[in-house]
Formats: structure tokens, C-alpha cells, sequence
């Protein structure tokens, strides 16, 4: 290890605990809204696969160290300016939205200690590591409602859909259908909305381990709304048709209503995998063309 790295890693890590002291607070806060929500238990696990990144991805992300101090002292300024309005508003949001905005400022002044330390070329390489710390910050409620409403309507499109194929007959009105002795609602409860930030997540590492290409990554991301949408609606036709035709406590009393998802979590990520291998065999032809076409 050089003396320009070291000098590098100490001044990172200087940040590191000043932003460490500075965000006590909001870290605090960010740790008991995570135990007390369940959409956000993953969140302390998010750092932890970054610096996993970071370690492994050290020699293609720490060749050389030029610091950035001009870039890297504007984003620092700007993290510490985010921590002062997001304290300045408290008052005004709810836990979810300032839990939000001060771990965004939290995680901004560690980009600019990034971009300090390192450099631009450095940050470049590193990132997925660093813009992977985007899943610590609670999703703001406005945008919150606006996904879950998105995925109820589709969910109770697609649930439809599926009563059509099996010849349920049904009346719809917006997200309630009435059925043969029962009545269901589409609720908010029924979006999917953990297991998709769930497999978001899961996409997000499973790309950039196994893909190359920046397409195909969204590609396999972009592919959850479908899935869940459709895994949702799999799940209510399910539980719909049981409990008309076995038993009505399916829809109110069984472990397939309450704590079931696992087992449809399971296909859609069976499927994703699939995805997957497709999209990094059509990386590897699209790579041997581009290599026929070069010979």
C-alpha cells in the first residue's frame, strides 16, 4: 500500500466517524423506524453488502488515487446543508419523510468524504458499492402511496384477468369483487410492496455480480413490477377460489392469507433467476458478434 492510499484510507475514515458524529441522531432515529416498520427491516443489512463490494472490488476501485477536493468539499457542503434544512422541516414531516431526509444527507456527505479521499476516478469504479446505500432511505411517503396504488391497480387488473380464465363469476367495483358467498377487497396490504423492494434489492446485486451492461441491469430490475403484479394477483385468485369452493377461512383464518407469501416469493424469484441467465447468455452472443465483426 502506497503513502497516498494510506493517507487516503485515514482521511476517509476521519470523515467517516466526523459524519458518524454529526448523524448520531439520525441514525438512532433510522435504526427504531427500521425494527418498528416491516418495510424497512433490511435497511442495516444495505451497508453491510457495500462495504462487501468495496472490499472485494478494491484493486479495479483503488488503482490509482487522485482526490477530487473541489468536487468532493461541494457534496460535503451539500450533505451538511440537507442536515440542517431536513432539521429545520421536523416539525412538518412525519417519521417516515424526515428519517428520509436526513439519511439522504447523511449518505451525501459520505459521497462527497468519497470524492475527497478517492477522487473522481475512484468514485466512478465504486459506484454501485456507494449509490447501492440509496435502499438505507426510507421511500418518502407521497411516492410511497403513489407505488402502492400503482401496484393495487394492476394487481386487481391482472386478479381480473385471472377470474376470467378459471370462470369465476365476479363484480367489480374498483379494487372490491364480489364472488359466490364471498366479497374481497384488493387492499393496500395486498400491493406486494416489501416483497418488491425485496427483489428489487435481490436484482440489483444479482446484476451487477452476473451482468455487464447497463440495459440488461435495468432490464432485470424493471422486471419486478410485472412479476409482483402478476405474483399478487396469483395469490388473491388463489385464495379467492379456495375459499369458494374449500373453505371460506381461507381468505380469513390460514396461514396461506397471513404468512403465506414465501411461496409465491419464491416462483417469481425462480423466474427472475431465469431472466437472469437469459439476459447474461444474450450479453455473451451480443460479445462475440462484436468481437466476429472486429476480426
Amino acid at each position: 500500500m502506497t503513502t497516498s492510499s494510506k493517507n487516503a484510507h485515514i482521511l476517509f475514515l476521519c470523515l467517516a466517524l466526523l459524519s458518524l458524529l454529526m448523524f448520531f441522531e439520525p441514525l438512532k432515529e433510522l435504526t427504531k423506524f427500521s425494527f418498528h416498520n416491516h418495510y424497512y427491516t433490511h435497511i442495516w443489512l444495505i451497508p453491510l453488502a457495500s462495504i462487501y463490494f468495496l472490499f472485494t472490488e478494491r484493486k479495479e476501485i483503488f488503482p490509482e488515487i487522485r482526490p477530487s477536493r473541489g468536487a468532493g468539499a461541494i457534496v460535503l457542503l451539500a450533505g451538511i446543508a440537507a442536515y440542517f434544512i431536513g432539521n429545520h422541516f421536523e416539525g412538518r414531516l412525519n417519521v417516515n419523510d424526515h428519517t428520509a431526509a436526513m439519511t439522504f444527507s447523511g449518505l451525501l456527505f459520505l459521497h462527497g468524504a468519497f470524492l475527497v479521499s478517492y477522487g473522481a476516478r475512484a468514485y466512478r469504479r465504486a459506484l454501485f458499492p456507494l449509490f447501492f446505500l440509496i435502499f438505507m432511505i426510507p421511500i418518502p411517503t407521497f411516492l410511497m402511496e403513489r407505488i402502492i396504488d400503482a401496484l393495487v391497480a394492476g394487481s386487481s387488473h391482472m386478479t381480473e384477468m385471472l377470474f376470467r380464465v378459471t370462470g369465476t363469476p365476479y363484480l367489480r367495483t374498483d379494487n372490491i369483487f364480489e364472488l359466490p358467498g364471498i366479497a374481497i377487497e384488493v387492499a393496500d396490504e395486498c400491493s406486494g410492496i416489501r416483497s418488491s423492494i425485496a427483489l428489487v434489492i435481490t436484482m440489483a446485486v444479482a446484476g451487477h455480480m452476473f451482468l455487464k451492461r447497463p440495459w440488461t441491469r435495468i432490464v432485470l430490475i424493471l422486471a419486478v413490477i410485472p412479476l409482483t403484479i402478476l405474483k399478487n394477483a396469483i395469490r388473491i385468485t388463489t385464495l379467492s377460489l379456495l375459499a369458494i369452493h374449500v373453505d371460506v377461512r381461507f381468505l380469513t383464518q390460514s396461514f396461506l392469507h397471513h404468512s403465506g407469501g414465501i411461496f409465491f416469493f419464491l416462483p417469481s424469484l425462480f423466474l427472475l433467476g431465469l431472466l437472469l441467465w437469459g439476459l447474461r447468455k444474450a450479453e455473451r452472443i451480443s460479445a462475440g458478434r462484436s468481437k466476429a465483426e472486429e476480426a
